[in-house]
């Protein structure tokens, strides 16, 4: 999900640079969590960060970079999480499993996150007024996904099966548990994560 407004062979950031891009990152999200995609203003946005406007838009080009510069931090810190916790496993079901619980453990500390998250991709548009994250942006998970499929299959721990259907299936599902869980913040989360696992675990298994 790398940005499309990132330029090619741009000089490094120093680390000040980095910081503070970082900082308007962060309260990009917090304002987004408490008052909504809508209400999210560039200007709140600066308010929260106690930076002027100006410093907002020396480091972005404007909100819709902005918030694309939130997914794609947003999503590399998921993936690096659950990449450590995958690291060293070597079968399709501990692959599997751990995929599913790992990112609700992460997501868990990261509820303001979550919820950013969901309210930018349901809500940010391209400049044709096409939605600018969805399915067709989820090639690399769906590829991700159809990895350890498709390792489960060559193994024998898996059935024969669509692999892009039981991706595209299991996306979802990871998506609702999320949705579900901001809906109701007292929904056991890492619960739902292990029914989730053992469900398509068996929807799976050979």
């Amino acid at each position: 999900m790398r940005s499309e407004n990132e330029p090619v062979g741009q000089k490094g950031r120093s680390f000040i640079e980095e910081a503070r891009r970082a900082q308007i990152m962060a309260s990009t999200i917090e304002v987004i969590a408490e008052v909504g995609f809508a209400q999210a203003s560039l200007a709140r946005i600066a308010q929260h960060a106690g930076i002027s406007k100006g410093v907002i838009s020396y480091h972005f080009a404007g909100k819709d970079e902005l918030m694309e510069q939130v997914v794609e931090h947003t999503y590399g810190a998921i993936i690096e999480a659950v990449m450590a916790k995958m690291e060293g496993l070597t079968t399709a079901t501990e692959l599997l499993r751990t995929q599913i619980t790992a990112v609700a453990e992460h997501m868990r500390g990261h509820r303001s996150q979550n919820r950013a998250l969901g309210e930018i991709l349901t809500n940010l548009r391209t400049a044709d007024g096409e939605l600018r994250y969805g399915m067709h942006t989820n090639e690399e998970l769906y590829q991700a996904l159809e990895g350890i499929y498709r390792l489960g299959q060559s193994t024998g721990e898996f059935r024969s099966f669509d692999l892009r259907v039981m991706a595209v299936t299991h996306q979802a599902a990871v998506d609702s548990m999320f949705a579900y869980w901001i809906t109701h913040p007292d929904h056991d989360l890492e619960a739902h994560a292990k029914e989730l696992a053992d469900l398509i675990e068996r929807a799976c298994r050979a």
